[in-house]
């Protein structure tokens, strides 16, 4: 496992009372219709969240069909106010505050504000919104939790894409406190969620991200991490298969290359380097060099290069023992022994090498690499140690999403996935169980998702976001 952990702010997204905030200028948004919009001219109106002061109830009215909102008071009293907040970093921070702020008249006991739309269309803004207010005779605040439409959300799968995208750096291109190697997961999740809904409203994501970090740390989406260039590359593929655009094909190969320049057979007679200091070989890297360089000859006719080393590679890691006797994965080897360090077997170590084996597979029709495949991803399903209840959990699973390794099981699901397409849905159960307990126990009003898909729910991250993505992708 990585030790590169970085603490990351915990989102919490639930209603709360504190003290104002100071107002701040709203930009007006124009989509459909402008903000400002009449709310009795709504043709729909939806009330997923609500909460209460002092008797006043104060609540989010969601027009789903020209995905617009507005904020209501009941049971109020002349000089009580409300609003709305709009978020478009999942509720992080609120810079349109107090929107269409409203007061209750003389002689009435409610108001509503008018409609303001959710997203900002035209500056690619994915949004949220939350109703707000008070008494007029005292100073507290309550605020309900955030909520959106169901625009670009119609499902369990688009609703997670959009909330992963509420943390997407438009400036950076990359995801959450512009994280390295989870962002080109966060990416490759919102790329294959865009194959498997259909939905293409994120794929400007791609050009974004590549245009912004191309020439970031070692250039071409390298740095010394040689599994963070293997994540990357992998994204690049998947750019390349859903556009066509060839500039990612060649970011891929050359983060191929760069792995390659770390293949090292002095030591323990072959194996990707973890780290270009060259001090450690772990089972990630060379699991996502295998999975590459069978992907890219895949995609190249006539190609002998990448094949070659693919199979060169699985050979190596055989003979290292790192997939062990119960058919897990540990997380590398001893350079003293050369063989297995009897390391955490990690989940992202075990989908990552089923990931690995099928592509393998599909390359070369070996049958005995996907029956490998098969051997980890029951063994990863039956484990009463990573899938306790039959529930995918991670060794240490973090509750605050910090850190590397809540970004582990997105990367076992997509490779179970994978592996339950190869073989005609013979994990389609646990993907759907899995699926199932993480959207009713660990999501919130935005379809945010925690680390515990077995619950309860805890904060969220882009980290979380995208593994959750991963599964949703990968459920039948």
């Amino acid at each position: 496992m990585s030790p590169r952990l970085l603490a990351v702010p915990a989102l919490v997204l639930a209603a709360v009372v504190f003290l104002p905030a100071p107002a701040g200028a709203a930009t007006t948004i124009c989509n459909r219709y402008c903000d400002g919009r009449d709310a009795a001219l709504a043709p729909s109106d939806r009330q997923p969240v609500s909460s209460t002061l002092y008797g006043r109830r104060f609540t989010v009215h969601v027009n789903d069909t020209d995905a617009m909102a507005w904020a209501s008071l009941d049971n109020g009293k002349a000089g009580d106010e409300v609003w709305l907040d709009r978020s478009f970093d999942g509720g992080r921070t609120w810079p349109d505050s107090r929107i269409g702020a409203a007061t209750v008249v003389a002689g009435a006991a409610s108001r509503r504000t008018a409609q303001f739309n959710v997203d900002h269309w035209a500056a690619n803004g994915v949004g949220a919104l939350r109703a707000c207010g008070k008494a007029g005779d005292r100073p507290e605040i309550t605020c309900t939790a955030w909520t959106r439409t169901t625009w670009n959300a119609w499902d369990r799968r688009t609703a997670a894409a959009t909330a992963l995208m509420m943390q997407y750096n438009l400036g950076t291109g990359l995801f959450g406190n512009n994280d390295w190697w989870t962002s080109a997961n966060a990416l490759t999740a919102i790329i294959d969620n865009s194959r498997r809904s259909g939905m293409g409203s994120y794929r400007y994501a791609i050009a974004n991200t590549y245009d912004k970090q191309v020439n970031a740390r070692l250039g071409e989406f390298r740095n010394e991490y040689l599994d963070d260039t293997g994540w990357w590359a992998l994204a690049w593929v998947a750019a390349y298969d859903a556009t066509g655009d060839g500039r990612y094909l060649a970011t891929a190969r050359a983060g191929a290359e760069h792995m390659y320049a770390y293949w090292d057979t002095t030591r323990c007679g072959g194996g990707v380097w973890w780290r270009t200091d060259r001090q450690q070989k772990n089972a990630i890297e060379n699991s996502l060099y295998i999975q590459l360089n069978a992907a890219l000859s895949l995609r190249l006719p006539g190609d002998t290069v990448y094949r070659g080393r693919a199979r060169a590679a699985w050979t190596w890691f055989q003979g290292t023992g790192m997939l062990n006797g119960s058919d897990l994965v540990n997380d590398g080897i001893s350079l003293s022994t050369c063989r297995n360090n009897g390391a955490v077997t990690w989940t992202y170590n075990q989908g990552a090498l089923i990931n690995a084996l099928v592509q393998l597979n599909r390359l070369t029709g070996d049958a005995a690499a996907l029956a490998t495949a098969r051997r980890i991803g029951d063994a990863l399903v039956g484990s009463a140690y990573l899938s306790p209840g039959g529930i995918l959990r991670e060794p240490n699973e973090s509750g605050t999403c910090a850190g590397d390794g809540v970004s582990f099981k997105g990367a076992a699901v997509r490779g179970l996935g994978v592996l339950d397409t190869a073989t005609g849905g013979a994990y389609s159960g646990y993907l759907q169980r899995n699926a199932d307990s993480a959207y009713l126990n660990d999501r919130d009003t935005i379809d945010a998702y925690g680390s515990h898909w077995a619950g309860p729910r805890t904060a969220t991250n882009h980290s979380c976001q995208h593994s959750a993505l991963d599964l949703l992708n990968a459920a039948p």
